[in-house]
């Protein structure tokens, strides 16, 4: 009996998750194209600034405008989840500005299928690429440095100001076979779950 090609298959497996965090500035979008190039696996690069794209562009009010960005980051998270979820490769290009982003990411992707890929850049490389490129508000990239790496746990790290995009991907690539376990979001869930438990 053919089975019907709309449907999942129960027994494909769950995609990999190779998450990017940093800064805006940082150099993630570069590092993902990298990535695109040289993985020898399909996989698809998710940019939170594609989805934001995607928004209408009529002016809102401030408090208007704060939902439907905080509905955004919260959809864009799902929609990750559901590509993994359906057995896709992906690239997460993401900015962990505000604690709550990676709590709901923790809370939905499977922990174990996730890469957690810090991209650390000096504040004065990002001030002068916020300058070069002319595109975000000035002081963005210094704003979000305290809160974005405050967790401090990963599974791989760069700084892309002493490793150009390509070096960083291949780091990257090289590390997939030899994931260790637990994983930074396995421990991350477990440091989450610590602190809610009664003292």
């Amino acid at each position: 009996m053919r089975s019907d090609p709309g449907r999942p298959d129960p027994g494909a497996s769950r995609g990999t998750v190779i998450f990017l965090n940093g800064t805006s500035s940082s150099g993630k979008s570069s590092i993902a194209t990298e990535l695109l190039r040289i993985l020898d696996e399909p996989y698809f690069h998710l940019p939170v600034d594609a989805f934001h794209a995607m928004r209408t562009r009529q002016e809102m009010p401030p408090e208007r405008l704060t939902s439907v960005l905080h509905n955004t980051w919260r959809g864009y998270h799902r929609a990750v989840a559901g590509m993994a979820a359906g057995g896709n490769n992906v690239v997460v290009d993401h900015v962990l500005s505000e604690e709550w982003r990676l709590r709901d990411c923790l809370d939905l992707f499977v922990p174990q299928d996730v890469v957690f890929v810090g991209v650390r850049c000096p504040r004065d490389e990002l001030e002068r690429r916020e300058r070069e490129r002319g595109d975000r508000p000035p002081g963005l990239a210094v704003r979000q440095l305290a809160q974005v790496h405050a967790h401090g746990v990963y599974d791989v790290e760069c700084d892309t100001s002493r490793a150009d995009p390509h070096e960083c991907a291949r780091l990257i690539k090289d590390f997939l076979p030899h994931r260790p376990e637990p994983t930074a979001f396995q421990r991350l869930r477990g440091k989450i779950a610590d602190d809610k438990t009664p003292g």
